[in-house]
């Protein structure tokens, strides 16, 4: 599948998002107004319809390096990586900090500009969507339950960003 990318609809780029979400994870790209593009993995997304658009929600803790650059310009890709092709990569953006590491020349991923957001987007995934913030929320210890709340020793509440697909790409 890797090749010639054709915008399609999305339903079926969200097939492949929520398989590749229970296996390795998907990549999140994002870029501050410095132009410096960041990679992190990502284990969380939902997808649905919200306001009446398409969403595709993720959820970045405050102290990711990624939640500064979202919160500078609004926008981020998703890229959905091939079966077992860049697992070993995937994990790797899932354990190292873009703050002072370029972990999208470290992992070898070729990005393409984004053509509705400034976020690239990753060349050898089978799949993109290209997202504006439509919405947040970040959440707090209030609204969870005693057993949620134990995975948030921190205090590093997710915040939740609701994306609305402007591009998708398969």
């Amino acid at each position: 599948m890797v090749g010639l990318k054709v915008e399609c609809g999305i339903e079926e780029v969200f097939g492949l998002a929520k398989a590749r979400l229970q296996d390795c994870g998907l990549l999140l790209t994002s870029v501050g107004l410095h132009g410096k593009p960041n990679v992190m993995t990502i284990g969380w997304g939902l997808m649905g319809r919200l306001w009446g658009q398409m969403a595709f929600m993720v959820a970045v803790r405050p102290s990711r390096f990624t939640h500064g650059l979202i919160e500078e310009t609004g926008e981020f890709t998703v890229n959905v990586p091939p079966e077992r092709d860049l697992d070993d990569a995937v994990a790797y953006c899932g354990r190292v900090s873009g703050r002072n590491r370029d972990k999208l020349e470290e992992s070898g991923f070729e990005v393409e500009k984004g053509k509705t957001v400034r976020s690239p987007i990753i060349s050898r995934c089978v799949a993109h969507l290209e997202c504006r913030v439509v919405g947040k929320s970040r959440l707090v210890s209030e609204l969870l339950s005693e057993d949620v709340k134990k995975s948030y020793a921190s205090g590093d509440f997710h915040t939740l960003y609701f994306g609305n697909p402007l591009r998708i790409l398969i």
